[in-house]
């Protein structure tokens, strides 16, 4: 055994190899060779039979430690989870439930441009705040009306709208105010007859205040009140924008929604100089993103490269359950609730609340 422990020649018909030749066939043909004798032979056998030494195997260190010079494993930080805007991916806990609630923080959700997500976003993050705890009441701001249809309502049959509030002092807001089916979550529903009011308004005094002037009313029942705006920077919007704390720009990753964005800003910027110095950019929110378009991530890029942390880190996918969703008139969350369009937007509403610090 020395002998071959030291280098020494092997036998003739054993040939050096890579190759793992098992313990029986070389113990045949070395005691052919007379080169094993009894003793040598019964340690062989025992050493094909126990596991490998220390110094024979290789153990991988634990991913979360990692040597030190006082030989003490120490734990490694891991790497930072990247988000689709190509970000550090942030903690967003859960936060804590409210022990009272009001006054309420307005927020606008506000694009020119149409088809973006405003109304999706509105229903959707109103439902998710709710869920929350915070009491949540969505304002149906457009003409069309998509937001009231979206959770249930027929704009149609109302008997009063948004519209009698802001043309007339008759109708009480209590009797415009409806429930939803997710609890903690009402509406303001509107119908086509909103369009008239932007033309009405023109003559009114302070007509760029009528909004503000209604919701005072409930603001202190109300943690989160949404503003789902039209697709237009007209009088309703600017009332929107006059009455909110803070907008949401809801951003189609697509480049034309794009361009709309710096004619967007310059409206908000006369906003805060003119009408209301309060009103701040709460982020910019990219929605119908599809991540294995080309065009899709590189329009998110730049908004990221634009806005830096303006936008933000939660994106909302493109997916066929949101247009069901309308046809069965409930949120996403109560609709499809493990979908990974529900759970966007739970994010989103973490992200709101950490964002405002509300509760």
């Amino acid at each position: 055994m020395q002998e071959l422990d030291e280098g020494g020649g092997a036998p003739p018909n054993v040939r050096r190899t890579n190759t793992t030749v098992s313990s029986q066939s070389v113990v045949a043909d070395l005691t052919d060779e007379h080169y094993l004798d009894a003793r040598d032979l019964e340690a062989l056998l025992r050493a094909d039979e126990e596991p490998a030494s220390d110094q024979d195997s290789v153990v991988s260190a634990p991913p979360h430690s990692a040597p030190s010079p006082n030989g003490i494993a120490q734990p490694v930080e891991r790497e930072p989870l990247i988000g689709p805007t190509g970000r550090p991916w942030p903690d967003l806990p859960t936060p804590p439930p409210l022990s009272e609630h009001g006054p309420a923080l307005v927020i606008a959700m506000c694009n020119q441009k149409g088809g973006v997500g405003k109304t999706t976003t509105t229903i959707n993050l109103g439902a998710a705040l709710a869920e929350l705890g915070r009491r949540v009441l969505l304002v149906d701001f457009d003409p069309q009306g998509s937001l009231s249809v979206g959770l249930g309502v027929n704009p149609h049959t109302l008997p009063a709208s948004i519209y009698n509030l802001l043309m007339g002092r008759e109708t009480s807001i209590d009797e415009v105010i409806g429930h939803t089916n997710v609890p903690g979550l009402d509406i303001l529903p509107s119908n086509i007859d909103l369009s008239a009011a932007e033309i009405q308004l023109v003559s009114e005094v302070a007509r760029e205040q009528t909004l503000l002037r209604l919701l005072e009313a409930v603001r202190s029942r109300y943690d989160v009140i949404l503003i789902d705006c039209a697709p237009s920077l007209g009088l309703l919007t600017i009332n929107a924008l006059t009455a909110a704390d803070r907008v949401i720009m809801p951003l189609e990753c697509e480049f034309f929604a794009l361009r709309g964005i710096a004619l967007l800003t310059d409206t908000i910027a006369k906003v805060q100089d003119r009408l209301n110095q309060r009103l701040e950019i709460l982020g910019i929110l990219g929605t119908m993103y599809d991540p294995r378009t080309l065009h899709c991530r590189e329009v998110l890029e730049r908004v990221v490269q634009a806005f830096g942390d303006q936008v933000f880190h939660t994106v909302i996918r493109r997916t066929v359950k949101f247009p069901e969703t309308t046809v069965a008139g409930e949120p996403i969350t109560t609709y499809a609730p493990t979908s990974p369009g529900a759970e966007a937007y739970r994010n989103l509403a973490r992200e709101v609340l950490d964002r405002c610090r509300v509760g």
